[in-house]
């Protein structure tokens, strides 16, 4: 959900849990990264960050 929607604790662990699964699935490298910093009113900012990688390994010499 984007940072307008009210969110809940669940909708967080839902969408760990759904990174967590495609990047178990991706036939590469990948990582998770949890961001949360306080707000106002008691609210937390929490950020998912989730990048893919490919790697290669190649020969200099070609």
């Amino acid at each position: 959900m984007s940072a307008g929607n009210k969110s809940t604790n669940e909708d967080v662990l839902e969408k760990v849990g759904e990174l967590y699964s495609s990047l178990f699935e991706h036939d590469g490298f990948g990582d998770i990264r949890i961001e949360m910093r306080i707000l106002h009113r008691g609210q937390k900012e929490v950020i998912l960050h989730c990048g893919k990688q490919y790697r290669f390994v190649i020969d200099a010499a070609s």
